[in-house]
Order: structure tokens, then C-alpha cells, then sequence
């Protein structure tokens, strides 16, 4: 397992501002092919997500799945742009929800199905 570094994470537009968010379709192929938003690799056990309080309280993030190490390290940098506005869950499984044509937000969301 890789960590986000420096670089831009594995969803994100490597042009883009960090807090602008991840791309769509990356978030979309991370959902499905099960790979790691901030490195790209397979995920394997626990998963983590990214979000703010609001996310977690809903049980939706709108921030793809990660490993733990490289969901560290992406809470890292957003705390340094943000401080207290982020944390981090993890879980044993999610379920991929994609927005509704009536939903306000029409980012797809993850729900982690059994907190750790």
C-alpha cells in the first residue's frame, strides 16, 4: 500500500485545487474496480473515508474509499488548509449510492456499512 504524498491523490485532477474535490469518474472507477483514492492500488481491509462531521453524521461521504495510510495522510493535508474540518472512519464495507434526478447534490455518496 502507497500513501498519498505530495502529489495529487489517485481521484483527483492533478491541476486542481486539493479542496476542490476528486473527479467524478475517478470517484466513480475507485466505487467500482474497489481501488484506493488516494493511491490507485487495490483496497483490501480496513477502508477508509475522508469527510467532514456532516458526512460522518449522515453516514455519506462524497470522498472515494482509501486505505487507512493513505486517508491518514489526505486528512493531513486538509487539516493543514482546514484545521478541525476533517476526519477520518474506517469500516469493513460500503455501499456505492448514486444520486437520484430529484437530489439536490448529484455527487454520488458512500455509505460505510459497519463503522471500526
Amino acid at each position: 500500500m502507497t500513501t498519498v504524498s505530495a502529489r495529487q491523490p489517485f481521484a483527483w485532477d492533478p491541476a486542481a485545487d486539493l479542496l476542490s474535490g476528486p473527479v467524478g469518474k475517478r470517484v466513480t472507477q475507485c466505487a467500482l474496480s474497489r481501488v484506493c483514492g488516494g493511491c490507485g492500488e487495490p483496497l483490501g481491509r480496513p477502508i477508509a473515508f475522508v469527510g467532514t462531521p456532516l458526512e460522518r453524521d449522515r453516514n455519506a461521504f462524497h470522498f472515494p474509499p482509501m486505505h487507512a495510510g493513505c486517508a491518514a495522510d489526505l486528512l493531513a493535508r486538509l487539516d493543514a488548509l482546514e484545521p478541525g474540518s476533517w476526519l477520518s472512519v474506517q469500516t469493513a464495507g460500503f455501499e456505492f449510492v448514486r444520486a437520484n434526478r430529484e437530489d439536490l447534490d448529484r455527487r454520488p455518496t458512500f455509505e460505510p456499512n459497519s463503522l471500526l
